[in-house]
């Protein structure tokens, strides 16, 4: 009762941070298994699958990676400059304007237009409100919590996965784009009345009267400077070198999967809005358990290490079972390793704050969040036409589910990688002229 008590007395700061960002990602996942009906319905109409959908998907994600490997580093660093606070604003009202289109129109026109709007969206906000917020609670929390708090986190973050799909799955179709967006402008407008900034020192504001222009040039210019500091901290670290690595491999297998394993699964089994809500509530309920319950006990006992090694094993086998799939009901006992894989989040981010000092979390965190937005730029390059050509009546063999065993394999190397990782409690600290100074 003593450890609950202190992990609520942590929590408690954040409310105000973690109750918006609860209902943002609900708004957000209740959308996702209608969007494979809605983008399947308006490009493929009256086909069992639909290769365009899965193309489109990929080189959204591609072009999202290329571009996130410049954004979310500096999104880090003008976090640690100019506040959480107004960053976060940001990150979170992207989301809302691609999904007035669909609320709007259906057409076929409409959804490549939102996929253009959503593209730039996920440019700004994809893995930035997590790495802010993990920025905001390293303000807050004290160093030896930050692990059970960030377990909290993702545990809430999985909560609010499992209640979007209970919304989906109940909801009628027609009301779930206009419910999503009611949540989603709710959560700025929250921040704003409610959230507290956590960043006292700001760049100096003698440049308020230069155009907007002069501070964009001025980002550009500096941009290289800053990449190059934020990666020498990483590289001068062993923990966050081999951390990188770890994430760079695992994301390149998990986002590749992400990307196509809905539309696998309506293809190979037929799958509609509300079975693959199931199978997604299935992962959301163990993995809140895992992350709230199971995680803060256990890591005192046995460290991030051995969480982390042990929840890259369970992603491996969690992808051979999807992609080996020979019934409809194996998909469902693949979720449950969900309850697992899904601390691969949490032991990561613990290990990043506590191998960096507290006035670089937001860079670090932002550099290392690029890393992995180069995964998600490569593995579409091979995940979307190998999953198009294995569920087509082309394919050399019959195993629909081929490409997903191929990223397990960049799983198996990440789990090799977090083998080797060695802990280090600190990285040096540095010294950076902010980004928006005068030169």
């Amino acid at each position: 009762m003593g450890w609950m008590e202190s992990v609520l007395i942590e929590v408690r700061p954040l409310f105000h941070l973690l109750f918006p960002l609860c209902v943002h990602w609900i708004a957000e996942e209740m959308t996702f298994s209608v969007l494979v009906d809605v983008t399947a319905a308006a490009l493929c109409p009256s086909q069992s699958t639909c290769s365009q959908a899965i193309y489109i998907n990929g080189v959204q994600q591609t072009v999202v990676g290329l571009f996130k490997m410049v954004v979310l580093p500096l999104l880090g660093q003008l976090a640690d400059e100019r506040g959480r606070k107004p960053l976060l604003l940001l990150t979170v009202s992207t989301t809302i304007f691609p999904f007035v289109l669909l609320a709007w129109n259906q057409s076929k026109e409409f959804v490549y237009a939102y996929y253009v709007i959503r593209t730039v969206s996920y440019i700004l906000s994809q893995g930035s409100i997590f790495c802010i917020a993990v920025a905001y609670v390293a303000d807050v929390v004290s160093e030896n919590k930050r692990a059970a708090v960030f377990s909290w986190i993702t545990g809430l973050f999985s909560a609010s996965h499992v209640l979007g799909n209970v919304l989906a799955r109940f909801l009628p179709e027609k009301y779930i784009f206009s419910v999503s967006i009611a949540l989603l402008i709710f959560c700025p407008v929250y921040m704003q009345m409610f959230l507290t900034e956590t960043i006292n020192k700001r760049a100096p504001k003698s440049d308020q009267g230069l155009s907007c222009l002069t501070n964009i040039v001025t980002i550009i210019r500096k941009r290289y400077a800053s990449m190059r500091d934020a990666a020498t901290i990483v590289v001068s670290s062993p923990t966050l070198r081999s951390i990188s690595l770890v994430s760079f491999f695992y994301d390149l297998g998990m986002s590749g999967i992400s990307s196509v394993l809905l539309y696998y699964l309506k293809a190979a089994f037929g799958f509609d809005k509300n079975q693959l809500s199931e199978i997604l509530m299935m992962v959301g309920i163990g993995s809140i358990f895992s992350q709230i319950l199971v995680l803060p006990l256990v890591n005192p006992l046995v460290g991030e290490k051995v969480i982390l090694s042990s929840a890259l094993l369970a992603s491996i086998a969690y992808a051979l079972l999807y992609g080996l799939a020979w019934a409809p009901w194996v998909p469902y006992l693949s979720a449950f390793f969900g309850v697992i894989y899904i601390l691969v989040k949490p032991s990561t981010f613990a290990i990043i704050s506590r191998a960096t000092c507290s006035t670089n979390q937001g860079k670090v965190q932002g550099f290392i969040a690029g890393v992995q937005s180069i995964s998600s730029l490569l593995s579409p390059v091979a995940m979307s036409p190998l999953t198009s050509w294995f569920l087509s009546s082309n394919a050399p063999f019959n195993c629909k589910g081929f490409s997903i065993i191929c990223a397990s394999i960049c799983m198996m190397v990440a789990f090799c990688i977090a083998c080797k990782l060695k802990l280090v409690e600190r990285s040096s600290e540095d010294i950076e002229t902010p980004l928006l100074t005068d030169s």
